[in-house]
């Protein structure tokens, strides 16, 4: 006795494609329209006191750069032309971000552009840090 199915395969028709298809450009397009609400709310949010609304316009621009082509030519061009304003973008953007060292950086990039040297903590940190894994390895 075999447990097998024996049924032949389910056919694919032109019209599975095709409905698949405008499922995907429809989400993208809606995916699209949110990000574009999340970027217009991080706006809104920015002139509160904290951070809050700098965070909240980065997650809006990536669900618009993940779904648009047209937005995405566009990064690529302003990418090209100032790569170091860009750099952290790409960063958030791959498949599995690395947050804190992005965070890490911008905190250093910050620091370096507002205090005078001597008041640094975070540089003073990361050169102590270095130092005892030179010491370790």
């Amino acid at each position: 006795m075999s447990f097998v199915n024996n049924m032949p395969r389910a056919r694919r028709y032109a019209s599975d494609d095709l409905t698949q298809e405008i499922l995907g450009r429809i989400t993208r397009a809606l995916l699209v329209l949110l990000g574009l609400a999340v970027v217009a709310a991080g706006i809104l949010i920015a002139p509160l006191p904290g951070p809050g609304g700098i965070p909240v316009i980065v997650v809006g621009l990536m669900l618009i750069l993940r779904n648009s082509f047209k937005a995405r030519r566009h990064f690529v061009k302003f990418q090209r032309a100032h790569p170091k304003m860009v750099y952290p973008i790409r960063r958030l953007l791959r498949r599995e971000p690395e947050m804190i060292l992005v965070a890490w950086q911008q905190t250093l990039r910050i620091e370096r552009l507002v205090l005078p040297s001597r008041f640094r903590f975070g540089a003073r940190i990361r050169r102590r840090w270095k130092l005892k894994r030179r010491r370790r390895g």
